[in-house]
């Protein structure tokens, strides 16, 4: 087979994020690699690689008092493929100017962006979501988000939605992911890795994490309980 090009994959990490938001995709990702240097031998290259990226080299205490070191900064770090917003209680990332114009300088530069949960409060304050745009977030957020950003189309039922970041002179249109709240993120995170690397790396990851995936975006259950 032919080598698989190493998709740099840079999750943002702040103070209050929330901590399955952020290591459950980067769990999938890494496992994915695992799994496919087992599957192919290890002297092809990764599919994924892995940062968590901060606005500063300061230990991030998540919401759950867990503190995470960063690997990198958003002034210094690689060019990514792929830019990931976990929620949480996103109030550090939404009052740090630095931070929302990196999220949306970004947004030109990266092949895809995603959100989980309430990480989709960052990319809409960054000014990222287009007019109209669809997405989703946590079902107890998604009066919040209607209120702040109120030309979103917001899906209460999704456990992600897939849409599309419109051309700009910087960039051509370009898919944006946005998922619900936390566990759905790995859900959308195996969907990516089945995009990019294919389902049969997708199914083999979720089976290495005894994970019951839900491989569809819509369950057919409102999440607005």
């Amino acid at each position: 087979m032919n080598p698989t090009p190493t998709r740099l994959i840079g999750l943002l990490i702040y103070d209050g994020v929330e901590l399955l938001d952020h290591a459950g995709p980067y769990e999938v990702f890494t496992t994915a690699s695992r799994m496919h240097a087992r599957l192919h031998g290890a002297g092809l290259p990764p599919p994924f690689e892995v940062l968590s990226i901060a606005a500063s080299q300061a230990p991030i205490r998540a919401r759950a008092g867990l503190q995470l070191l960063p690997d990198q900064t958003i002034d210094a770090h690689p060019p990514l493929d792929l830019l990931m917003i976990p929620g949480g209680v996103v109030d550090a990332p939404l009052a740090d100017a630095r931070t929302l114009a990196w999220v949306a300088d970004q947004a030109t530069q990266v092949e895809t962006v995603a959100s989980v949960c309430t990480g989709v409060f960052v990319l809409a304050a960054a000014g990222v979501l287009p007019e109209g745009c669809s997405c989703t977030t946590h079902w107890e957020d998604i009066d919040d988000l209607q209120r702040a950003h109120p030309t979103l189309k917001i899906h209460s039922s999704m456990r992600w939605v897939n849409a599309q970041l419109p051309a700009t002179d910087e960039a051509p249109p370009r898919p944006l992911y946005t998922s619900a709240g936390i566990s759905a993120g790995i859900d959308l995170a195996l969907h990516l890795v089945a995009v990019f690397a294919g389902q049969a790396l997708a199914e083999r990851t979720a089976r290495q994490m005894d994970y019951r995936w839900i491989s569809t975006p819509h369950d057919g259950t409102p999440h607005v309980l």
